[in-house]
């Protein structure tokens, strides 16, 4: 039973994505009564059929990770449906993916990146988990107990590697933005100081760094990805619901600063 969340409340951000969409179902099915979270509501309205899955029960909100005023509200929210925050997974991010968030080529390479965009990334990316983290996690510490799951990517510990977005005829339409990588970084030190920080007050914070999710992207792509990664192939978008789950359960009990990586190999060489 170590695994398992019966009773336990926990907050998903970035809800609506392709991983925040795991992250709820796998949550749930342990035994929590999940809040799923995003800034679009849209993106929330299929997370109603998570709930018939699992012991627990989902709840949405809508709410923007970067403006206190809406965490504030979110905070509110949580506390009134459900009485208390048990586990906070910090999943919003933007990524500047290789199918083309950015307008392909020159806007994604280190020269030509639009400031705009680093600070929007770093303000979505880093402010957002440090703003969540302060208003929910503030309830967990007065509490004296909670996990804080800060996800990550491989990328906050290795450089991109150039060669997994050169196409056969040695052309790279797309190469990993600036942002998405220090910004991930960034999230595996902050990981690291709410670690100390509230330790005293029974508040675990660990990170979950992931791997590459096969989503959609040109073959070429996945071939390289998978030719770098000892597993030989991507994640699939269920491939990182095990380690949330042992993350936000008492299974990482004596687990805290940890930074979890499951990628396939991919930093193992």
């Amino acid at each position: 039973m170590t695994f398992d969340l019966s009773g336990r409340i926990a907050v998903v951000t970035g809800a609506g994505g392709l991983l925040g969409r795991q992250h709820v179902a796998a949550l749930a099915e342990a035994g929590a009564r999940v809040v799923a979270v995003d800034c679009e509501d849209a993106r929330l309205a299929h997370a109603g059929w998570l709930a018939p899955r699992g012991k627990g029960r989902v709840l949405t909100f809508g709410a923007d990770v970067t403006e206190p005023d809406s965490v504030g509200d979110l905070r509110r929210f949580v506390l009134e449906q459900c009485g208390q925050i048990d586990v906070l997974v910090n999943n919003a991010a933007i990524d500047d993916k290789v199918e083309g968030s950015l307008d392909a080529g020159a806007a994604s390479r280190f020269e030509e990146y639009p400031l705009a965009q680093w600070r929007r990334v770093l303000e979505v990316n880093v402010t957002g988990v440090f703003l969540t983290s302060q208003v929910l996690g503030a309830e967990m510490a007065r509490r004296g107990s909670g996990s804080i799951v800060n996800v990550a990517s491989t990328y906050g510990l290795v450089g991109p590697d150039p060669s997994l977005y050169a196409q056969p005829d040695g052309t790279r339409p797309f190469v990993k933005a600036p942002a998405y990588p220090a910004s991930k970084g960034a999230v595996i030190a902050f990981t690291r100081y709410l670690a100390a920080y509230w330790g005293e007050s029974g508040v675990r914070v660990n990170a979950l760094a992931p791997g590459g999710v096969e989503n959609g992207q040109a073959p070429y792509f996945i071939e390289n990805y998978a030719r770098r990664t000892p597993l030989g192939r991507m994640a699939a978008p269920d491939d990182y619901r095990g380690a949330l789950v042992f993350l936000a359960s008492d299974g990482s009990r004596y687990m805290t600063g940890a930074t979890l990586v499951v990628d396939g190999g991919f930093t193992a060489w």
